[in-house]
């Protein structure tokens, strides 16, 4: 999976790539990193680290 964020690192929009994805107790978490300079941020039940 991929989608389109504004990477901190780059300045801009990038495309991110879904490294990661499981289950936990406060529902799904997620891991993205950016195809250009390889930032990640996490997301759980739709929060993200991102904000």
């Amino acid at each position: 999976m991929e989608r389109n964020e504004e990477c901190p690192e780059c300045g801009n929009e990038q495309k991110f790539w879904l490294t990661a994805s499981m289950e936990v107790h406060l529902g799904e978490k997620t891991k993205w990193r950016c195809s250009e300079c390889n930032f990640g941020f996490i997301e759980i039940n739709g929060i993200s680290t991102l904000a």
